[in-house]
């Protein structure tokens, strides 16, 4: 019969986790193999509970600044033309 133990444990350091079996596992465990699932917990965005505005802001700071979209229709077609030729 397969039993199921549960355990949580903390990270150290160099990623490292460490499993100390409680004192009334079996004896006759030792030397077998076992098998150990690690579930890591979803990290939460940086972005919850933000307003839309503030994403918004977030968002308009990363575009390229100084560029008329007339500028980037010339630039789109110029690069357009250098592939016809």
């Amino acid at each position: 019969m397969q039993s199921t133990l549960r355990i949580e444990t903390k990270v150290l350091p160099g990623n490292k986790i460490e499993i100390t079996l409680p004192a009334n596992t079996l004896s006759t465990s030792v030397g077998q193999t076992i098998e150990v699932i690690v579930l890591i917990p979803e990290q939460k965005t940086t972005l919850e509970g933000q307003s839309i505005m503030h994403l918004l802001e977030e968002i308009h700071k990363q575009r390229p600044v100084g560029r008329s979209v007339e500028e980037i229709n010339r630039d789109l077609q110029a690069e357009r033309d250098a592939w016809d030729n």
